[in-house]
């Protein structure tokens, strides 16, 4: 009884159910075989290729947009029919069979790998959030901390990636860091199947009969799903190599999405229903702000690192590669003290209401960037900045997202009408997508036009360090302003929400 979230006195019990530790050993893996495999590619792309870096960054690009945009098709399919134990466990296969395909130094052979890893995403990433919002009764207090505590697996495989995959990788050969990746997934994978029976039926397919029904003679609609799959790779495959066509293709799919969503509002939905529906929305609009400012880490920002923030500490320079993992690393640190705090204010029914949430998530992210933005104002003559400006504004990113994305994921699964769970849930990584597009258009206002090759186009860290601190604070004076507009919206929004919490 004490897994259904009551205990004998009847009261809610704070410990977590089993199965959201066997999750979080699968998505660390996931994570781990993902972030292992992101730290490699461009360097791999370059190196070995000898892509430009344009080039390589527009296939990074469409990659990482893409990996955020097949969840919606995956979330959808899952909902439907095929249920999301069957669905996290293709998308595991499609995604180990991409990251061992890596491996092989043949560039049409790469593109076929990352498009198994964005039709394996697809199928993986939505469902398991959906699972562990399963594990939990509606209003269930531990649901906000068990979010968290799944984010954390998200971290600790995100900071053990570049310091093994990376190093690995570009230590010893390209091909082991992949290698190593595979690996990864194919743990995740082999935590998963032995840990079913802890979910407890809950992940099972809606309607097990209409998966063996017949699309056509000799081919069933689980088999057809499967076949789809790997087709979607195929398809994925080509659009890598297009470049700016994943642009028009995320605009088209959030229209058709978005339109689809509406009109199951208004047609099949009470007004209840409509107004949570409409919250899980404007919050999912929103969060495109925060990650398109907080993708900054993966291109600005590590540029900054490089070229402008002296990493000299007790005599050694550390690689600005490392800091890559200066982020997780945080989140390890104080995602325990954030879900131990939802807890006990929610014990004392202060706990802010998840709108305040994202707002507070987006003023500290916004301050994130004004540290940044200071940094480079007050840098020495030479243009270096200080380092603890920079792992400050990486601490405040790290609160924000805090506040923002584990709670993000538990709202989508309160406020979703069952049986768009899945579909809503992919529309969330949608917006994580038009994020990632936008991150890198934002980026591109940092870009050093002038000057030879050279890490920083043969310009020197002076003339450098403000064309990255202008954009900073912009981003910081954003960022505030939309944080402030959430706080206002915030009593608006909570009431929509009516009885979820």
């Amino acid at each position: 009884m004490a897994e259904r979230g009551l205990s004998s006195a009847g009261e809610r019990p704070l410990r977590q159910p089993r199965a959201l530790y066997m999750l979080f050993l699968v998505e660390m893996w996931e994570r781990f075989s993902y972030y292992g495999m992101r730290a490699l590619l461009v360097f791999y792309l370059t190196k070995v290729f000898l892509f430009s870096d344009e080039r390589a960054y527009l296939v990074y690009g469409s990659y990482t947009a893409l990996v955020y945009a097949s969840p919606v098709l995956g979330g959808l399919v899952a909902d439907r029919w095929l249920g999301y134990r069957k669905a996290v466990t293709l998308g595991a296969l499609l995604m180990a069979a991409g990251h061992f395909a890596m491996a092989v130094e043949s560039v049409q052979v790469v593109y076929l790998a990352l498009g198994l890893l964005i039709a394996g995403n697809g199928f993986f990433k939505p469902n398991m959030s959906t699972i562990v919002g399963k594990l939990y009764e509606k209003n269930d207090p531990r649901r906000d901390g068990g979010f968290t505590i799944f984010y954390m697996g998200v971290n600790l495989g995100a900071w053990l990636a570049p310091l093994v995959c990376g190093i690995v990788g570009e230590t010893y050969g390209w091909h082991y860091g992949f290698t190593l990746a595979g690996i990864g997934m194919v743990c995740g994978l082999a935590f998963f199947l032995a840990g079913q029976g802890m979910l407890e039926g809950r992940a099972e397919p809606p309607d097990p009969g209409a998966l063996r029904a017949p699309v056509i003679p000799g081919l069933d609609r689980e088999r057809a799903i499967y076949a789809g799959a790997v087709l979607l790779a195929l398809v994925a495959w080509a659009l890598v190599q297009a470049g700016r066509a994943v642009g028009y293709l995320l605009g088209g799919t959030a229209a058709v999405v978005l339109a689809g969503l509406v009109l199951f509002m208004v047609l099949r939905c009470d007004r209840v229903a409509r107004h949570k529906m409409t919250v899980a929305l404007v919050l999912t609009g929103f969060n495109v702000f925060f990650w398109a400012f907080f993708e900054q880490a993966g291109s600005s920002i590590n540029l900054f690192t490089l070229r402008n923030v002296d990493r000299r500490l007790l005599g050694y320079e550390i690689p600005a590669t490392v800091f890559q993992s200066v982020n997780p690393a945080f989140i390890l640190l104080f995602g325990p003290v954030f879900a131990s705090l939802w807890v006990r204010l929610g014990r004392r029914g202060r706990e802010p209401s998840t709108p305040m949430k994202f707002a507070l998530g987006m003023l500290q992210l916004g301050l994130g960037f004004a540290a940044l933005y200071y940094g480079a104002w007050s840098a020495r003559d030479d243009g270096m900045v200080a380092l603890g400006w920079l792992v400050l504004g990486y601490f405040l990113h790290t609160t924000g997202e805090l506040c923002l994305s584990p709670v993000g994921l538990s709202m989508i699964t309160k406020l979703s009408v069952p049986g768009v769970v899945g579909l809503m849930m992919g529309t969330w990584f949608l917006s994580v997508s038009f994020a990632q597009y936008a991150a890198g258009l934002i980026a591109t206002l940092t870009g050093i036009e002038e000057g030879a090759p050279g890490s920083n186009g043969g310009l020197e860290p002076a003339q450098t360090v403000m064309v990255y601190g202008r954009v900073f604070g912009g981003i910081a004076l954003v960022a505030i302003a939309v944080g402030l507009l959430m706080v206002l919206l915030a009593p608006v929004l909570r009431r929509g929400m009516h009885d979820v919490h």
